[in-house]
């Protein structure tokens, strides 16, 4: 009997003290959002400083080349995008700075480091690639003629084809009219 008279004690005795844990509990969780929050604001002081020192590199950049669409996006994981596929991230340790483009293929790094210095070369060196990129684009691309002055081949083989086919059932009749004639 004394099982049960005990078990009714601890039952007392356990309900304060999950409560207690409970409150517990939420404070360490608002205390943890609270340390995600401030580095996430971290992360995007960061990308606004590396975002600065890009300035001079935009200046220079035409602005008839609209290729360029710069700026710290704070989404879940803030990113400095450079243009539609290459953005700057943060590094798990939120200290190191990675420069990324996204391809077909997946997701490529194109510069880590520590240093701002560092990422704005690379950032340097992919701008200048794709103004490159941009001109060949450009000068490259074959005059397109208008639809009145293309030929049309696939007519004259068809044509073709019909003449054939009338020429072939015309030899046929006439010599079916030479056997009948052959055999009178």
């Amino acid at each position: 009997m004394s099982d049960g008279q005990n078990t009714g004690n601890e039952v007392r005795d356990i309900r304060p003290r999950l409560r207690d844990a409970l409150r517990q509990a939420r404070i360490e969780a608002a205390d943890r959002t609270g340390v995600v929050v401030e580095l996430r604001d971290a992360e995007v002081a960061r990308l606004e400083i590396l975002n600065e020192a890009l300035d001079p590199l935009f200046a220079e950049v035409p602005a008839q080349i609209d290729l360029f669409d710069r700026g710290v996006s704070q989404g879940e994981t803030p990113r400095l995008w450079i243009d539609m596929v290459a953005h700057i991230v943060m590094g798990r340790d939120k200290r190191i700075y990675r420069f990324v483009q996204d391809t077909r293929f997946g997701r490529i790094v194109l510069a880590e480091s520590h240093d701002v210095p560092v990422i704005v070369e690379a950032v340097t060196g992919y701008v200048a690639r794709r103004m490159v990129e941009r001109e060949h684009a450009m000068v490259a691309a074959p005059a397109v003629r208008p639809l009145a002055e293309r030929k049309r081949p696939r007519r004259r083989g068809f044509g073709m084809f019909v003449l054939g086919f009338l020429l072939g059932a015309a030899a046929l009749f006439a010599f079916a009219l030479y056997a009948s004639l052959k055999n009178f």
